[in-house]
């Protein structure tokens, strides 16, 4: 019996990589190409792709537009360890764009962005605690794996750590809060605020939208206290709006982070805020103990950085955004109705340009509302949906300005056979 490509690229897989993978998706997964809004498998089997690349390809796969500015770039050198005028560019752009965004210091990934954005908010406040919220996703620091994705919600504040090998002391460096309750968090800023360093907050949480002035809230009760608030923008910036979830939902926060669709399908990322607080980056600007050393082989490099600056070059034309926005509603309302036609306890939650099924009845507004939903229902419902040529991950539907009429109709036709299936 003859094995498929696939097949073969699993087996080496699994014998050189723990698990066979690279920590994202199963092993099953191997995709060869990727254009516009879709995909293919090392079989040739196309797919409308709404993982993207877990976000980053907003103007497509292999947009010819990135894809030539790389291609110019790559004879010239892929990195200097040293300035560059794509970079300096680049930071002017996210200036231009974000409100907050004063300065800007460049790393390679959400991770390093967050983990650097909490630790200016430390050095700036001289603190050690940050509030972070349940459910929140930060990056894969040992800070930000608590509380992300509790099996056992603990009692709030104290965090619950997600992973083997994170040192017990860092549960004393952060509280947890609930998403969408503003008394709560009120009441544990004002009792923690002389040992608060800073709050993060995904403005967007995974895929919940936030409550209407639960953000106007945070800012304010923060900004009362003088505790630096960080919005977590490294996948809704420049996705919600050119300006992030700052410009779409109208609240500024003192930090944020930046990733996915800035660095145009390469490996780039950022912290960006008020001048007063990025100068802990620069040694001439504080004392020796405020200095917040900073470092990075590849920040900035010159080909993640033309490739960035081609993607925000296609994202400032007119009606990108409201493209994007119009398919991404098309496609929540139009499988909000099959769900409900087939009786199904189920609600589509999020953002036109995010957002997913989560099969339960009752309100979701937190995480722990999320773990109402009946998880088997979801993977045999993505499951069946893979089968009928539609790529996505475990959550989240990431709509692009590439997807297309054809794109959505295929999709519709997907979400009907795989409705009758799982509703048998």
């Amino acid at each position: 019996m003859d094995t498929t490509p696939s097949q073969t690229l699993i087996e080496a897989a699994r014998r050189v990589m723990p698990g066979g993978t690279f920590g994202n998706l199963p092993a099953e997964t191997m995709i060869r190409d990727g254009r516009a809004g879709r995909v293919w498998d090392e079989e040739g089997r196309e797919y409308v792709d709404f993982l993207l690349g877990s976000g980053p390809m907003f103007i497509g796969h292999a947009h010819p537009e990135v894809t030539e500015a790389v291609q110019a770039q790559i004879p010239l050198g892929t990195t200097y360890f040293a300035n560059n005028r794509h970079g300096i560019k680049l930071a002017e752009e996210i200036v231009a764009a974000m409100a907050c965004a004063e300065q800007v210091r460049f790393v390679c990934t959400g991770t390093e962005a967050d983990l650097y954005a909490m630790r200016v908010a430390r050095a700036f406040r001289r603190k050690d605690k940050i509030l972070k919220f349940e459910g929140g996703y930060h990056g894969m620091s040992d800070f930000s794996l608590m509380s992300l994705a509790p099996k056992r919600p603990g009692n709030f504040p104290y965090p619950v750590p997600d992973s083997a090998g994170i040192p017990r002391a860092i549960q004393d460096t952060m509280l947890i809060a609930p998403f969408n309750d503003l008394a709560t968090v009120e009441s544990l800023i004002r009792e923690h605020k002389d040992d608060l360093a800073g709050v993060i907050v995904e403005p967007f949480q995974r895929l919940i939208p936030p409550a209407p002035g639960f953000l106007q809230g945070l800012r304010r009760i923060t900004a009362e206290h003088g505790i630096p608030l960080i919005f977590d923008e490294v996948v809704t910036g420049f996705r919600f709006a050119y300006g992030g979830a700052q410009e779409y939902y109208g609240v500024t926060p003192d930090l944020c982070t930046l990733g996915k669709i800035m660095g145009g399908g390469f490996a780039l990322a950022a912290v960006a805020g008020r001048a007063d607080m990025m100068a802990h980056f620069d040694r001439a600007m504080v004392a020796d103990e405020d200095f917040l050393m900073q470092v990075g082989t590849l920040s900035a490099n010159p080909v993640a950085s033309v490739a960035g600056l081609a993607t925000l070059e296609v994202l400032k034309r007119p009606g990108m955004y409201e493209k994007a926005f119009a398919t991404g509603r098309e496609l929540m309302g139009t499988l909000s109705e099959l769900l409900r036609a087939a009786g199904l306890p189920a609600q589509v939650i999020g953002e036109p340009v995010l957002f997913d099924v989560v099969f339960t009845g009752e309100p979701i507004r937190d995480y722990r509302g999320t773990l109402k939903g009946d998880a088997d229902m979801l993977r045999r419902f993505n499951a069946a949906l893979r089968q009928r040529g539609v790529m996505k991950g475990e959550s989240k539907y990431y709509v692009s300005v590439a997807h297309t009429d054809a794109d959505v109709k295929h999709t519709v036709e997907a979400w009907k056979g795989a409705i009758a299936e799982i509703a048998k």
